[in-house]
């Protein structure tokens, strides 16, 4: 049996580059050989063990490839295109799809969380960081890559672009909006970018480093606060001349991020939360006004499916959206422990890396 090198999760704490079968392909699925995939905040979570997935699992959920082969069922593909598959990869025929929440495609109770049931790729299946991925659904789910776009423009799309973008989406934004954003990491970034898309006449990024606050300049915040010098509530608030902020963008995933995010809020407005949280969140009842506030809470999961992912395609083609600042770091598959070591802690300004096989 033909092997691949893939990235296997061998306990929390230990992920490491072993062989595997190269996957059969069953009639709807469709072999994509990798050419560039990166890692996720959310693999780092599994990494830690405060995301369990199955001892054994090929991790990642970002991958841009080349068809190697299809499914006998696939049709409207043909082998050797370049395509990208989101995170998400729904059916796009479950009860899920069919009311609109494809990212919620096949949800259960595993491990008791009723919901992420569209994330496959790298959760309940191998992903992608490997040297080939099978993906399931492929008519619902593979997405070609526009010519003269590089790997690279394209690498966001799958999770961190759509994700960013999704939290704008979701929390409403509407034109002149004043929006903070809590986080300046890759998915904070991505939000901030999604904020100004949608008509947001004020972007504040809030970060501790100094390169992220710079590059949410770059991305298109308009004013940028160090929550290591100053409380970021109280500057915030100040900035808005103690109105507060329509909407609200929590991306990091933490108790301190989202109750900062809450008490930035004017009445009537929206928390939109994406981070991935690893303890429970508590509300604050002065920041929550009692419930009486006419705040709104959403979360978002990922948006995937092939039609978001020609969506967001289309907006790197035609030069509304420049990511290309985010990859800030590149490995081959072989020194993958090393890019999950440089990524995990954090080091040496890291927000993106490339990895290729």
């Amino acid at each position: 049996m033909a092997k691949m090198k893939a990235a296997i999760l061998v306990a929390p704490g230990r992920i490491v580059l072993d062989d595997k079968p190269i996957p059969d392909v069953g009639p709807l699925d469709a072999l994509v050989r990798i050419t560039t995939t990166t890692i996720c905040g959310t693999d780092v979570h599994i990494l830690k063990g405060e995301y369990p997935v199955a001892p054994g699992l090929t991790i990642g959920h970002e991958p841009v490839g080349v068809i190697e082969k299809l499914g006998a069922a696939v049709r409207g593909y043909s082998e050797g295109q370049r395509v990208i598959t989101g995170a998400i990869t729904p059916s796009g025929w479950s009860n899920a799809c069919l009311c609109g929440t494809c990212s919620q495609d096949g949800a259960g109770t595993r491990h008791g969380w009723k919901a992420m049931g569209g994330w496959k790729l790298g959760n309940t299946i191998d992903g992608c960081q490997a040297e080939y991925v099978l993906i399931p659904d492929a008519m619902a789910n593979l997405a070609r890559v526009p010519d003269g776009l590089t790997d690279e423009q394209v690498l966001m799309c799958p999770d961190i672009m759509s994700t960013g973008f999704g939290g704008a989406e979701s929390a409403g934004i509407r034109l002149g909006d004043v929006v903070a954003v809590f986080a300046q990491g890759p998915i904070g970034l991505c939000a901030t970018v999604g904020a100004k898309l949608c008509g947001a006449s004020l972007v504040i990024g809030v970060d501790r480093l100094p390169d992220r606050l710079r590059i949410a300049g770059l991305m298109g915040a308009d004013h940028v606060i160090d929550s290591s010098q100053v409380d970021p509530v109280e500057e915030i608030m100040r900035l808005t001349g103690g109105r507060g902020v329509d909407v609200a963008i929590e991306a990091l995933g933490t108790q301190s991020t989202f109750e900062g995010c809450l008490r930035v809020l004017r009445p009537g407005g929206t928390l939109s939360s994406l981070g991935v949280y690893s303890t429970d969140l508590t509300i604050p009842l002065s920041a929550f006004a009692a419930g009486l506030g006419d705040h709104r809470i959403v979360s978002t999961l990922c948006p995937g499916g092939k039609e978001r992912m020609r969506r967001l395609m289309s907006m790197i083609a035609s030069k509304r959206v420049d990511l290309g600042a985010m990859v800030t770091h590149r490995f081959k598959l072989d020194d993958i422990e090393a890019a999950y070591a440089l990524f995990s802690e954090q080091r040496d300004g890291v927000l993106k890396v490339a990895i290729t096989p």
